[in-house]
């Protein structure tokens, strides 16, 4: 017998949640084409489909302490996942951990963290049956949803069996706010259903509250916490004192924004002699590496030499070129240690921006545009301690980048507010542990 949970639901919650089954479930066989055509560029995403409908070969770990069950979408997502586990292996050393996620780039960097009796599958795919099938499978005692991840049925089919769910590193913008409410009686039930929720910063915990979660506490973001890699650090340093030219990055840059980047530092007012300018060595790392190629194509297109990070040797630098590419993946320390300065992806296009908190604790001085709303808060704070500098545009990104890197005491300034900032906000990963060996320790167990 299982412990069910009533929930107060919100009128039309029945039919809301009706049309959102019919819908998952007739959606299937689209999931499994767009799989397969994923799969031609990257063959993780071939690679167990099963287990993306609730069938699993890997057994439940027996024996040794709780299974707590982390799941993490994709790369960043994942890379703050590994803070808190660390941080969690050192309160509960006998834990095991059940890892999932939706993303082939997220599952490689998951690897990273399995320990023997560890158990790595597939988010399974949010029908009723799916869930269930997960949950009664592999049986966890608590589980954590990273940051954005709201799934009606995995979370209410959590709750139903009395599995404890939390939403850790919270975040939710205003804008996925107006959209939660216009589907209120589906997602206010499952937002009301987690056991609790942990968010980044006040303003999330306040919408939170508004969409009908409870348990709301405000921890920090856990990618504060991050420690960058030494080894990556000195290899980017290495690069930077091979280059006789200041580096300024194009740093998770998305779709559209490397185009117009092309565009801008080839305009005669950018330029030196009519051609890209002489003093700048431009760096473009993209957000996604399924784009490598296509962000080379656009480099070549543009005239421009490249060089990419794949052909060049650990040892030797970098060959002189245009543009450098980044098209390599857990590099993003090096890359930041090489710059002189970064303009940050994702905020030059109604995106929200990418995390600029690895920048920062790697010392890197960050240029961001207008668009920050996924990080409003951690944007907010760098620009007050001066590690960050907001800006129009992307042609006026381009201008201050340039000023910027020319001047070496700005340079040294801006890194130094970095770091400080950097560190100044850091805990938030002991606390989720905390709270998390708490919801163990209160855990209604499968009967």
């Amino acid at each position: 017998m299982r412990r069910h949970i009533e929930f107060d639901l919100a009128p039309g919650y029945p039919v809301l949640h009706a049309a959102y089954n019919l819908a998952t479930w007739l959606a299937q066989p689209l999931l499994r084409r767009k799989l397969a055509r994923r799969a031609a560029a990257e063959p993780g995403y071939g690679a167990h489909v099963e287990e993306r409908f609730g069938r699993y070969e890997a057994a439940r770990p027996e024996g040794g302490g709780p299974l707590v069950w982390i799941h993490a979408v994709s790369l960043g997502e994942t890379r703050a996942a590994s803070i808190l586990v660390t941080a969690l292996r050192e309160r509960l050393p006998d834990m095991r951990l059940l890892l999932t996620h939706g993303t082939a780039t997220g599952r490689a960097e998951g690897a990273k963290l399995l320990r023997p009796g560890d158990v790595q599958v597939w988010q399974p795919w949010d029908t009723r049956r799916a869930a269930g099938r997960f949950l009664d499978h592999f049986r966890p005692d608590a589980g954590v949803l990273m940051e954005t991840e709201i799934w009606p049925n995995l979370i209410l089919e959590s709750a139903a069996r009395g599995l404890p769910l939390a939403l850790a590193n919270a975040r939710l913008s205003e804008k996925s706010l107006r959209a939660a409410k216009r589907g209120g009686g589906l997602m206010r039930p499952a937002y009301g259903a987690l056991a609790a929720a942990w968010a980044q910063t006040g303003d999330d915990a306040a919408r939170l509250l508004a969409i009908g979660a409870k348990s709301v506490e405000v921890f920090g973001n856990l990618k504060f916490d991050a420690q960058p890699d030494q080894a990556l650090m000195a290899r980017g340093m290495a690069w930077r004192a091979a280059s006789w030219r200041p580096v300024v990055m194009l740093a998770s840059s998305r779709e559209g924004e490397e185009a117009e980047f092309l565009r801008q530092i080839q305009k005669p007012d950018v330029a030196e002699g009519g051609r890209q300018a002489a003093g700048i060595q431009w760096l473009i790392v993209p957000r996604h590496p399924q784009r490598f190629g296509e962000v080379a194509e656009l480099i070549r297109a543009s005239g421009l030499s490249l060089s990419c990070r794949s052909t060049w040797g650990e040892g030797a630098p970098p060959p002189l070129a245009d543009i450098w590419l980044g098209d390599s993946l857990g590099e993003m320390a090096a890359y930041y240690a090489l710059a002189d300065a970064a303009l940050l992806g994702g905020s030059f296009e109604p995106l929200g921006g990418q995390n600029l908190i690895e920048a920062a604790a790697c010392g890197c001085p960050v240029l961001m545009g207008p668009h920050t709303f996924n990080f409003s808060e951690a944007a907010r704070l760098a620009e007050s301690a001066g590690a960050a500098r907001r800006v129009a545009d992307l042609p006026e990104g381009i201008s201050a980048a340039r000023a910027l890197v020319h001047d070496a005491g700005a340079v040294a300034e801006m890194r130094q507010h970095a770091l400080v900032f950097a560190a100044a906000h850091r805990g938030a990963a002991g606390r989720t542990a905390d709270a998390l060996a708490g919801l163990i320790g209160h855990t209604a167990r499968y009967l």
